[in-house]
């Protein structure tokens, strides 16, 4: 008898701690073969290629980026799992089941290590299988660039998924500009991976609307919670302002 997805999913989750390990050794050790071998094995079993991205490929670049700023990872392995990950992650993509279109847009950008630029690419291509229309910017667009291009899209939203620690300030001064502006006053704007993981507090300090850790936590947030914006006393926007005015 075929099992049933509840069964594949479970077995799945249990096992997904030990695939996330055995694709890190062989990732850094450059082993294609054994990369594909074992990719291959786990979409048999009956793992869609959505959750394969989600939750294995996720974890395992999170753990890369992760050994290498530790320097607890060599350059070569970096390197080698790097490339092998984008080559699955443009692969898994041609697997993933398109939902209907949710009439939403998102207008995306990210860091510009090759790093944050691959986990850009995985998490749009999730975004665009769960049905929004995506624009992929990429990383190292200027703030002008990306405001005049919320002016000619007019997105749903904007959001900046895998940043650098050095884009922080500029994201924040993006958000104020978009706000003390007042064009797009019904823009979601939404941050998450990259920096925003690692400082914990940093996206509601700098304005964001909503934030994620991860492509899952961000998929379901962006559907459960469109209407959620950043509170006046969240912003930045005005804070140096409305203190000074307080104080007179």
């Amino acid at each position: 008898m075929k099992p049933s997805r509840e069964g594949i999913e479970r077995r799945f989750a249990l096992n997904q701690e030990t695939i996330v390990e055995r694709l890190f050794e062989r990732m850094i050790a450059g082993d294609r073969g054994a990369v594909r071998d074992l990719v291959d094995e786990t979409i048999e079993a009956g793992v869609p290629a959505e959750e394969l991205s989600r939750e294995v490929y996720w974890a395992v670049m999170e753990m890369i980026s992760s050994l290498f700023r530790a320097d607890q990872l060599s350059t070569l392995g970096h390197h080698y799992a790097t490339r092998l990950l984008r080559s699955l992650v443009d692969q898994s993509q041609a697997r993933y089941t398109q939902k209907p279109r949710r009439e939403r847009t998102i207008l995306m950008f990210c860091g510009s290590s090759e790093s944050d630029e691959l986990a850009g690419q995985l998490v749009a291509d999730l975004i665009e299988a769960d049905g929004y229309e995506i624009w992929f910017g990429g990383g190292g667009v200027a703030g002008d660039e990306i405001l005049a291009e919320v002016g000619a899209r007019n997105p749903d939203v904007l959001l900046m998924f895998a940043s650098a620690p050095g884009d922080a300030p500029h994201i924040r001064r993006l958000i104020d500009t978009i706000r003390n502006i007042d064009a797009h006053p019904d823009l979601q704007i939404v941050v998450g991976g990259g920096v925003f993981n690692r400082a914990e507090g940093l996206a509601e300090e700098i304005g964001a609307d909503l934030w994620a850790k991860s492509p899952a936590e961000l998929l379901d947030r962006l559907a459960k919670e469109p209407r959620r914006r950043a509170t006046p006393e969240q912003r930045t926007v005005g804070r140096h302002r409305r203190s000074n005015r307080s104080a007179a």
